[in-house]
C-alpha cells in the first residue's frame, strides 16, 4: 500500500484526521480498517489488518518492509 496524491472520487470515503484529509476505496476500507498511518525515517508506513499474501521474512526490516 501506498500514499498519493488523488481527487475525490465517488467510491472513496473521505476521512479526516489530524487536519489532513485521506481519501480511501470504500471496498478497500471495508476489507483492511483500521488502517493506520505512521512517519518513519524512512517514509510513510501503512499497517492493516488487511492479509497482504506472500508472508516470509525480509531480513532486518521487523516486518514492515512496505
Amino acid at each position: 500500500m501506498a500514499l498519493a496524491l488523488d481527487e475525490s472520487k465517488d467510491n472513496d470515503e473521505n476521512i479526516d484526521a489530524a487536519g489532513f484529509t485521506f481519501l480511501i476505496d470504500k471496498e478497500l476500507n471495508g476489507q483492511g480498517s483500521p488502517f493506520k498511518v505512521d512517519l518513519s525515517y524512512s517514509g510513510f508506513v501503512i499497517t492493516s489488518d488487511m492479509d497482504m499474501g506472500g508472508g516470509g521474512e525480509c531480513g532486518s526490516c521487523s516486518g514492515s518492509c512496505g
